[in-house]
């Protein structure tokens, strides 16, 4: 019986892990050919792409891949591509990853296929943050963001099943400490890591979970030094009370926060802009359409998504770095969740409005895969003027 189980549960991981491997050796591809980037960076930026499809891997496999593609084809990550080779330390890392992440999977064999590569995930970003990362790594930050929001939905899920799926398993003490352990080294590698927590609090809240004593202890620490990180990067300097419609009048560009940002109309166009940029006004219209489906078929999941988008939008108010649109990538991720979800939504409509339904499911998955294809040709063709 054991020897029959082990077969289907390798073949479920399969299908889990493909798409992910797919989007995630496509985008590998574009950063190292179009993007001139080092292989050691681009596997890291790789990584992130692949686990953003594991994410969006239950709307399907299609639309997992052009969503995640979207990711890697938009400015804000593209940015990251180009530049030195760094330290060979880090294919040694990277190998070291590979091993750690297999291990990981067969230890957690019993569970399911998105919550052993949780597992893989963790190690993943503790290994490379100690091994090849640096302090305010980017790539680390973007790997865990992704990582969390995957353990923090795929929870909310667990604990609020849909009614077609009855049989979807409880949360355990397992996934609460992924989900800790995330939170933890996210904010070690950088505290602006600390704009999750909100939504990590709600997404408690609303699964009714009940955590141990430690749990919190371990959470409210991190939580301090989390907040003492930015408060010392980005809110203990001179620039806190200086008036922002001055700054923009003289279009100043400073890496700290000004505090009445949010109230200047400049502040709310620019973050229009900066998320129209990267996925089109096709892609804006998407999410938004996106949020509003998935509030009204998974509140839990649109509540917490909003909280953890509101929270960077909020930030990137009040932010007037250059760097802004890099450090919104968490933002732009949930982003991308809306806009795939917002396709999902429509093609289960249009099954259920003509006869045609697979026709109809393949043609949606294809509408959606020209974003990406957009996106690419946008980027290499600024790459080429360059």
């Amino acid at each position: 019986m054991a020897q029959k189980l082990l077969p289907l549960e390798l073949r479920n991981l399969v299908k889990q892990i493909l798409p992910a491997l797919l989007s995630g050796l496509i985008s590998l591809t574009a950063f190292v050919i179009v993007g001139h980037t080092p292989i050691s960076r681009a596997l890291g930026m790789a990584v992130t792409i692949a686990i953003m499809t594991i994410f969006l891997k239950q709307f399907g496999a299609g639309l997992a891949i052009a969503g995640a593609l979207a990711l890697a084809f938009s400015q804000a990550f593209w940015s990251q591509t180009g530049g030195l080779e760094i330290a060979t330390s880090a294919f040694t890392g990277l190998i070291l990853l590979g091993v750690m992440f297999i291990i990981a999977v067969r230890v957690w064999l019993g569970g399911t296929p998105s919550r052993q590569l949780v597992i893989g995930i963790i190690f993943i970003a503790i290994l490379f943050w100690a091994l090849v990362g640096a302090p305010r790594s980017l790539r680390v930050t973007t790997i865990l963001s992704s990582g969390l929001l995957l353990q923090l939905v795929d929870i909310l899920m667990s604990a609020h099943p849909r009614p077609e799926n009855p049989t979807s398993p409880q949360p355990t003490t397992q996934n609460l400490t992924v989900l800790l352990l995330l939170l933890t080294t996210g904010i070690l590698n950088n505290p602006l890591f600390i704009l999750l927590f909100p939504a990590v609090v709600v997404g408690l809240i609303l699964s009714a979970i009940e955590l141990p004593r430690w749990w919190w202890a371990v959470l409210i620490i991190v939580v301090i030094i989390g907040i003492r990180g930015v408060i010392i990067q980005y809110l203990d300097t001179g620039w806190w009370l200086y008036p922002a419609d001055q700054a923009e009048a003289l279009k100043i560009r400073v890496p700290y926060v000004m505090a009445d940002g949010w109230k200047h109309a400049s502040r709310w166009l620019y973050m229009i802009d900066l998320l129209r940029n990267q996925f089109t006004e096709v892609g804006l219209a998407l999410g938004v359409l996106g949020l509003a489906r998935l509030s009204r078929w998974y509140p839990e999941v649109g509540s917490v998504t909003l909280v953890a988008f509101a929270s960077y939008a909020l930030f990137g108010l009040v932010y007037f770095g250059t760097d802004s649109t890099i450090l919104l990538l968490p933002m732009l991720m949930i982003l991308i969740l809306w806009m795939t979800y917002a396709v999902y939504a429509l093609s289960h409509w249009l099954q259920k409005s003509v006869s045609a339904s697979s026709t109809i499911k393949w043609v949606t998955t294809a509408g959606f895969m020209l974003l990406p294809g957009v996106l690419f040709l946008r980027i290499a063709g600024l790459d080429s003027v360059g």
